[in-house]
Order: structure tokens, then C-alpha cells, then sequence
């Protein structure tokens, strides 16, 4: 009777193991359902594969520039930091990985103690291996941290590719500034060259008796009014080569500054913005707060789970004696094995209120997650329609340029005849400067709108467009897909 009773405790032991390593269940609940008003196409009529689908090598036409993007990404610090968020998130989830595997460790001991009961101290010795408090996990609690850590690294590595996208924007814009900032300083000394010829030649005209002293400060206005513009976009040219150091990590070699005014960014012509539906997959900050949406899920699960008992085996194998020179003979060999059990009675409500606490967590990753994808879409349509009207506008300040440096022509003509004041002049030369101002300002805004809509979008990631990405699914897609197989 003794041994039909020992067979049939060590099948239960044995079927309630097998049972936590093979059947173990997720108690996250079903997943929340995004609403954030796609619409069914963006404000403007852009159409075709998105430019995103273009590496960054493919789309960025200048061959400096592209330099100067492989430095930054070798050597900015930010995207540094997130690459190395992402081997510590990787390391988190293979200690969460490991947590569903029991831990076996070896002791040995040496164990000196006097009793009432003998007339002298008694040594044991003792060596084994030993697994402690290895939980069994009957209600997937272990495995909902593990998904929550595999989320969680997703997420960080999606971060780290939101973070690649933007830097390479902010390095194409910041070398932009530099270039039209040197643009600017180029059309600023032109202008003090000519303002002080005009001033030379008034100042003569005064000498002479000709001209009152009017026209000559009226001059003299324009050309400290020049001084202090060249004076500013040499401020503006150091801020801009800063900042871009600053991004690269590094000083920039010289000869990757643009020393010219750029005329063209990107080797596209056509901006085109793809489906609306494809933003989500080429945004990876969109991504990240999806991966965050399924962690808050699997976090459900973890807290559920606590709500009901945990089981736990500790066991051991070994040798034991009181002579260390028997400790590994026949008849030394010693094992335990014992389960331990937490039934939760009464916590005042902690349990409980860690579950609604994770499902909160839930409804804000929700939350976020949809502000996501509305804020995505904003900063593409904004992007758009810069780029649909920028060209009505370049060609009216074109012609606005034609118009003022013509007028400006024809006064200094009429002024030089006697015809005109010398404040006719002054007024043209003011306008025809402001428009060749207000004309490089709208190229530059043209270019880095090239780059906005192409970060917007979501590219970047890529090196070259045959590069293929791939979006690991979440630990809820992984679930989804497990349930439709059954």
C-alpha cells in the first residue's frame, strides 16, 4: 500500500511540471481597438510608392551631404545613447527570457555544531546542485513579463530608428543653413559695396555744393544697415557650422561645407506620399508607441495573474556526511524536493488594485498610441501643403525680384540725371534687396521642405532602397496569430 501510494505522488509531481512548462496561459485580455480617424488620403493629390521607400543615399543628391550624414550616424551622440538603450532593453528581456527557465546552482558547505546530546561538536559536510524557488507557471505570469520585455525592447528599437530619421533631417536642414547663411553674407556685401558707392558719390555731391547733407546720411543709414546684416550672417554661418558639429559629433572636415548656395537637395522631382496606411508601417515612432500599446498588455496579464496562487519548487541533489572522506561514496547521496505555495487571501485590495492600475497603464498607451498616429499625419499634410503652394510662390518673388532691381535701375538712372531725389534710390535699392532676401529664404524653405516631406513620411532608415525592413510583430500580433492557428 505504502508503494501505490509513493508511485502515484510522483506521477502528480511529475504531470503538475509537465503542465507549468507546456500549458501555461496568458490572462492579458483581448486587445484594445485603435480609433484615430485615418482619413482615406492626404490634403494634397501626391500619389505613387512614398518617397520613404527611397534610402537615404538614393534620395540625397549631393555627394557632401552624404558624408556628412555617415558621419552623424557613426558618431552622434543621441543615436548613440539609443542604440545602447537598446542592448540594455535587449538584455532585460533575455533575463525575462530566462526567468521561465529553472535556475540551477551549486553549493557546498561545511557545517560544525555541539549538542546536548553528544560530548563532542559534530562536523557535516555537504556538496550539490540545487534549484530554488523555481515558479511554476500555471497562469502565464512569467510569460506576460516576458512578452512585456519583449515589447519593451521592441519599442526601443524603434525609438532608435525615430531617432535616426530625424537626425539625418536635422543634418540635411542644418547644412542647408549653412549654405544659404553663406548666400545671405554673399548678397549682404554685395549690397554694402553698392550702398557705398552710392554713399561715396553723394558725399561728393555734397562736397561740391551739389546735394544737401540729407542724401548723404540717408547713405550713410543703408550702409551701416548692410554692416550689421554682414555682421549677422557671419554670426548665422558659426551657428549653423556649431550646430552642425554638434549633430555630426564631430568637427565637419571643410571641404563637406557648402561654400555655394545649394540649388538642389534630392535626386526626386516627384514628392509622392503613398497610402495613408502606409505611414504606419514607415513611421517608427508610431511603431514604438504600438509595441508600448502591447506591453501595457501583457502587463494586464502579469497582474491577473497575481491574483491567484503561485507554486514554486525548490529541490536538491547531493552529498552529505560527517567524514569528508565518505562524502562521495555509496550511500552519501542525498535529494530534496519540495514545492512552496503563496495563496493570496487578504492584501487589502493591492492585488486588485495593481490590475487596474496596469489597465489604466493600457488605456494611456491606447491613448497615446492613436495621438501617434493623428500627430503623424498632421506633420505630413503641414509638409504637403508647403510643398503644393511653394512653387507659386518662388516664381511670384522671382518676378518680384525682376520687377524691384529694374525699378532700382531706372531710379539710380534718374537720380544720376537730375531727375529724381536720392531717396527714390534708396527706396528701390531697399526693396531690391529685401526681395533677393525674401527669394533665398523661399529656396531654402523649398529644399528643407524636400526634407520634411521625406522625414515626415518616414525615411531614412534605410541606406539604399534595396535595403529591406522588417518590423518584428508585437507580442499581441504573436498571440492574435497563435489564436487563428487553433
Amino acid at each position: 500500500m505504502q508503494k501505490v501510494w509513493s508511485i502515484s505522488g510522483r506521477s502528480i509531481a511529475v504531470s503538475a511540471l509537465a503542465l507549468a512548462l507546456t500549458a501555461c496561459q496568458s490572462m492579458r485580455g483581448p486587445e484594445p481597438v485603435a480609433q484615430a480617424n485615418l482619413p482615406t488620403s492626404y490634403l494634397s493629390n501626391a500619389s505613387g510608392t512614398s518617397i520613404a521607400e527611397q534610402g537615404y543615399k538614393d534620395f540625397f543628391a549631393d555627394q557632401r551631404l552624404l558624408q556628412v550624414i555617415d558621419l552623424a550616424l557613426t558618431n552622434n551622440r543621441d543615436l548613440r545613447t539609443a542604440t545602447l538603450n537598446i542592448q540594455r532593453a535587449q538584455q532585460q528581456y533575455q533575463i525575462a527570457e530566462n526567468n521561465q527557465l529553472p535556475t540551477i546552482g551549486a553549493s557546498g558547505g561545511i557545517l560544525r555544531q555541539d549538542t546536548l546530546s553528544t560530548n563532542k561538536p559534530i562536523t557535516s559536510y555537504n556538496v550539490g546542485l540545487g534549484v530554488t524557488a523555481y515558479e511554476l507557471d500555471f497562469w502565464g505570469r512569467v510569460k506576460s513579463l516576458k512578452d512585456n520585455a519583449l515589447d519593451s525592447y521592441l519599442a526601443t528599437a524603434s525609438a532608435r530608428d525615430a531617432t535616426q530619421i530625424s537626425l539625418i533631417g536635422q543634418v540635411a536642414q542644418a547644412w542647408l543653413n549653412y549654405s544659404f547663411a553663406t548666400a545671405q553674407l554673399k548678397l549682404a556685401d554685395q549690397t554694402l559695396k553698392a550702398q557705398l558707392d552710392s554713399y561715396n558719390l553723394n558725399k561728393k555731391r555734397f562736397d561740391v555744393g551739389i546735394d544737401s547733407e540729407v542724401p548723404v546720411r540717408q547713405a550713410q543709414v543703408s550702409v551701416e544697415t548692410a554692416r550689421n546684416d554682414v555682421a549677422n550672417y557671419k554670426t548665422q554661418i558659426a551657428q549653423a557650422q556649431n550646430l552642425l558639429n554638434l549633430l555630426v559629433g564631430q568637427q565637419v572636415p571643410d571641404n563637406l561645407l557648402p561654400k555655394q548656395r545649394v540649388t538642389r537637395i534630392s535626386n526626386s522631382s516627384a514628392f509622392a506620399s503613398g497610402l495613408p496606411s502606409d505611414l504606419l508601417n514607415n513611421r517608427p515612432d508610431v511603431k514604438a508607441a504600438e509595441y508600448k500599446l502591447s506591453a501595457a498588455g501583457a502587463n494586464i496579464g502579469a497582474a491577473k495573474a497575481r491574483l491567484f496562487p503561485t507554486i514554486s519548487l525548490t529541490g536538491s541533489a547531493g552529498y552529505a556526511s560527517t567524514d569528508l572522506s565518505d562524502l562521495f561514496k555509496s550511500g552519501a547521496f542525498v535529494w530534496s524536493l519540495g514545492p512552496s505555495l503563496d495563496i493570496p487571501l487578504w492584501d487589502w485590495g493591492t492585488r486588485k488594485a495593481n490590475v487596474k492600475i496596469s489597465e489604466t497603464d493600457q488605456q494611456i498607451a491606447l491613448s497615446d498610441y492613436e495621438k501617434s498616429i493623428q500627430s503623424a499625419f498632421r506633420e505630413v499634410n503641414d509638409a504637403l501643403a508647403t510643398r503644393q503652394n511653394i512653387g507659386d510662390r518662388l516664381a511670384a518673388q522671382k518676378r518680384l525680384v525682376d520687377a524691384t532691381n529694374t525699378t532700382y535701375k531706372l531710379s539710380n538712372a534718374r537720380f544720376r540725371a537730375g531727375i529724381d531725389s536720392f531717396l527714390s534710390v534708396l527706396d528701390a535699392q531697399r526693396s531690391s534687396y529685401a526681395a533677393e532676401q525674401g527669394l533665398l529664404l523661399l529656396e531654402q524653405a523649398n529644399l528643407n521642405n524636400q526634407v520634411e516631406v521625406y522625414k515626415t513620411l518616414g525615411g531614412g532608415i534605410k541606406a539604399n532602397s534595396s535595403d529591406q525592413i522588417v518590423q518584428p510583430p508585437s507580442s499581441s500580433e504573436l498571440k492574435y496569430h497563435a489564436n487563428d492557428q487553433k
